[in-house]
């Protein structure tokens, strides 16, 4: 990355680490809140925010056109890309889950050629070598599978690459942060309204840990990570913007890792024998993937999981009851 410019290795590294850090908000989350709703009011909030900031620097307001072409890729990147893929895995398999989103650099690389930017031989071989090893990462999965499943899933990661390559080659949102600032804004107002058609409810007491993994969310994945991608997607080949589909899975077994370590350590300093700690009862919850950096790792994150909710000694597996992604 030596040849790249400093705020585009900072937008790689922003967009590596913060979406494959993710995992473990989005779980916690969830203990509390509803998928669509989380999703939907994190980016709503997201969006004002970043709208609010802008405007105190003096930004205009996006025209209608901007409004209108911001709604769109908001919608197809963060309602289609988000929502689908959060039903999708109802019928999916984590493992096959990770392996299909593994394709999106992939496609979304095709879907650039389209509009005469195809990838280079070494990026061929580069994104096609990414993709042999999320697949070795997720080869100890079950790849199991309904073919609605399979059908929503396709859709999801189509949503997200086709909002993707629009924002970049046809569609003309706002400059700079007001232009992400919409796209927010309207993916999470879709996804709030259809949090409400299909009516969700609470998924459990709203706890302070639940509510800080949704501020961690809003601030880290969406106003940083998601803007940060977008910059990617304007400056740099599709391919190598799509790249953190490979590196987070492995941002996330440093997680794992990590939080195995801290809670040895912690059981260690009190003294507690590994057999006193009673086992809590994991709650019917989904892992749900950032858009698009979430999902590859899902088959990882399992262990995240399982390292706060199992007793010590912590097995080497889990199956993770998954609703949505």
């Amino acid at each position: 990355m030596r040849h790249l410019p400093r705020n585009v290795v900072l937008a790689l590294l922003t967009v590596y680490i913060v979406w494959g850090s993710t995992y473990f908000g989005i779980q916690v989350a969830l203990t509390s809140f509803p998928p669509l709703m989380m999703i939907g009011t994190r980016f709503v909030v997201a969006g004002g925010l970043l709208y609010a900031w802008m405007k105190w620097r003096g930004a205009p307001n996006p025209t209608l056109r901007e409004w209108r072409d911001g709604g769109i890729i908001g919608v197809l990147m963060l309602s289609g890309g988000t929502g689908l893929t959060a039903c999708a895995e109802q019928y999916v398999s984590s493992g096959l889950t990770a392996v299909f989103i593994a394709c999106s650099p992939m496609i979304l690389s095709s879907l650039s050629g389209l509009f005469g930017d195809w990838p280079r031989r070494q990026e061929w071989v580069g994104i096609l070598a990414g993709f042999a090893g999320a697949v070795l990462l997720a080869s100890d999965s079950t790849f199991a599978a309904e073919p609605v499943g399979l059908i929503l899933l396709l859709a999801a990661i189509l949503c997200w690459d086709v909002g993707s390559v629009l924002s970049q080659k046809k569609l003309k949102m706002a400059k700079g942060g007001m232009g992400f600032a919409s796209e927010m804004l309207a993916g999470g107002v879709f996804l709030v309204i259809a949090s409400l058609i299909r009516g969700e409810s609470m998924t459990g007491p709203v706890t302070w840990q639940a509510v800080s993994a949704w501020v961690y969310l809003v601030v880290a994945g969406s106003l940083l990570a998601f803007s940060a991608y977008m910059y990617l997607l304007s400056k740099v080949p599709a391919g190598l913007a799509a790249s953190y589909a490979y590196v987070n899975p492995v941002i996330a077994v440093a997680l794992v890792s990590v939080m195995k370590y801290l809670r040895h350590t912690l059981l260690a300093t009190v003294a507690l024998p590994p057999e006193s700690v009673q086992p809590v009862p994991a709650p019917r919850t989904m892992l749900l993937p950032e858009p698009r950096a979430w999902k590859t790792g899902a088959v990882e994150f399992a262990f995240v999981c399982e390292t706060w909710t199992t007793p010590l000694p912590v097995p080497t597996k889990l199956s993770v009851p998954v609703d949505a992604k």
